[in-house]
């Protein structure tokens, strides 16, 4: 990531954790970049296979491109 993409991550961080319990962010195992579309993704699959939610996507500016949410309803 470059200068700017680092400081919009720690932009939307910020954010989302402003939010309280109704945020994006906590809980997610691993954060990626996606350079093409922009955003960051939170993930929120334990040990790179289980998964119970999709992962949260957040555009550099901010913007939640898909909340993300459960796979599975009861």
């Amino acid at each position: 990531m470059k200068r700017e993409e680092i400081a919009a991550l720690i932009a939307v961080l910020q954010a989302q954790l402003a939010l309280g319990q109704d945020n994006l962010v906590v809980g997610a195992w691993k954060i990626s970049f996606d350079r093409r579309r922009g955003a960051f993704t939170f993930d929120k699959c334990e040990n790179d296979g289980y998964c119970e939610e999709r992962p949260a996507v957040v555009a550099l500016d901010g913007t939640v491109l898909d909340p993300g949410g459960p796979l599975f309803q009861d």
